[in-house]
């Protein structure tokens, strides 16, 4: 009931992305079904539904991907402070939020079962004229409710489930744990350095200033022990850390009157060791920045063109009309599972190189962005890649002819690729809230509008000039094997 109100009273924007899952559930459900359809046409011919079948694990990865990016954007389900006194802490918003998006992605289940039953005649009594829909579609065949309920109810299962996993309560991780231990933010060997936080350079010098601050109210303390009696009591001198805040310590022994007229030391404790550490008041301790995935990205992305290379050998480019062999397709998924794992790495690389060469405001300011926002839009922009590559590698070998299945093989394409985009511009909006303390900060600071959207034109420049040429690289290497 509450996953129902939350629904109802949430915004136009968090209602269009539920549509969009239900959408994507809705073409998913479509396919598994036309797959079941092709399995009770050819009885004969199981390795070929096989095929089909196990072609749809692209598009119901991309709409489980796409619901778990919109339940991380849910305001509704966002733990704020307060609700845990009323029962709804990090476990129980979870649970909401895996129920809300089974319910979006069950109507769009429904909605696949009617369009099924419509196209087939079932709902109407007209069977289609096309006879290779007829074959999609089981026209004439009893379909088994077993089979039908099975693959209507696997993507609200794997989406509740995925977003269950994404969200759930986390215990925080320990300073230990989070220290670095490897050879360097890219190396391969441990965690990397712990990412940077995003004023880090504006702490700049902050030693420099806290260590003059600290002299001269030390030495004001000393001319007011020196002044009288009840000056002796103010032996502790107030300290300036990093990050601004006063510290209080014992101060050097002051020499103070006596009543006969001399002066005697007052007994205080040594001073502290110095501190080392850049900041008074440190920040809880970031989670590290998961550059490290960049080598096994690279390797597995490696290991899928030779898997596609070495299928392409041996069963050449696949005749239009005609599903592409297996080995394609574990090819292709390990393509983008690598460019996955090596997104946030790169993403974050390219915000270091915007920052290299005596970089000015604008320069430093996309650079610190894209390396803070690495994990967020770093994966996304991953499969992004993946689906832009195999794009080119579709176009390139069919010759204009056409995907594999005709329409459905489009609807297919369709609903990858628009999943895929879709989860990257959810994942920017999340982005965007997740800097709008920053950006308004910067904003009372006097910062100019237009120097913020002009970071953002350079940090999506960027990004263009580095996954560009990336994309280009790896489909021209998949297409080579496919054009004999």
């Amino acid at each position: 009931m509450l996953a129902l109100r939350l629904t109802r009273t949430a915004h136009l924007a968090v209602h269009l992305r539920r549509l969009l899952v239900a959408l994507a559930s809705a073409g998913t459900g479509f396919l598994l079904l036309c797959a079941l359809g092709h399995a009770l046409s050819h009885p004969d011919a199981p390795g070929a539904s096989a095929l089909r079948l196990a072609w749809c694990a692209a598009p119901l990865a991309a709409a489980v991907y796409l619901a778990v990016a919109v339940a991380r954007t849910d305001p509704g389900t966002r733990p704020r402070s307060g609700l845990s006194a009323i029962g709804l802490g990090p476990g129980r918003l979870m649970a909401v939020s895996a129920t809300t998006t089974a319910l979006s992605a069950a109507l769009g289940s429904v909605a696949a079962l009617l369009a099924f039953l419509y196209l087939r005649g079932s709902l109407t009594g007209r069977p289609p004229s096309d006879r290779v829909a007829a074959d999609a579609l089981a026209v004439g065949q009893t379909l088994p409710a077993p089979a039908v309920l099975t693959l209507l109810v696997l993507v609200p299962a794997l989406a509740s489930a995925a977003v269950a996993h994404t969200l759930r309560p986390r215990d925080p991780r320990p300073a230990a744990a989070a220290a670095p231990r490897g050879y360097g933010r890219f190396g391969a060997y441990g965690w990397g350095k712990a990412r940077e936080t995003f004023g880090a350079y504006g702490r700049f010098g902050a030693r420099t200033a806290a260590t003059a601050g600290s002299r001269a109210l030390a030495d004001a303390a000393g001319s007011r022990a020196a002044a009288g009696p009840a000056g002796s009591r103010a032996a502790g001198a107030a300290r300036v850390g990093a990050g601004g805040a006063l510290q209080t310590q014992a101060s050097a022994p002051h020499p103070a009157p006596s009543a006969d007229g001399t002066t005697q030391t007052l007994d205080a404790a040594p001073p502290p060791p110095a501190d080392t550490t850049p900041d008074a008041h440190p920040e809880p301790t970031p989670r590290p920045q998961n550059t490290t995935a960049l080598p096994w990205g690279i390797a597995v992305l490696t290991a899928g063109l030779t898997v596609e290379t070495y299928t392409g050998n041996a069963t050449g480019a696949p005749a239009p009309g005609t599903a592409p062999s297996a080995g394609v397709l574990i090819g292709w998924a390990l393509t983008a599972l690598g460019l996955a794992l090596a997104g946030p790495g790169l993403t974050h690389l390219c915000g270091r190189l915007l920052q290299a060469a005596r970089p000015g405001a604008l320069r430093l300011l996309a650079g610190r962005v894209l390396m803070e926002e690495s994990h967020r839009i770093g994966r996304p922009l991953g499969v992004v890649a993946a689906v832009a590559a195999a794009a080119y590698v579709t176009a390139t070998v069919y010759d204009g002819d056409g995907p594999a299945f005709g329409p459905l093989g489009t609807l297919g394409a369709v609903l990858v690729a628009g999943c895929t985009v879709a989860t990257l511009l959810t994942a920017a909006v999340e982005a965007r809230h997740a800097r709008a303390d920053t950006t308004g900060a910067l904003l009372r600071l006097g910062a100019p509008p237009a120097t913020l959207r002009a970071a953002a034109a350079v940090r999506a420049a960027a990004l263009l000039a580095l996954f560009g040429p990336l994309v280009l690289v790896v489909a021209v290497l998949a297409a080579l094997p496919l054009d004999n």
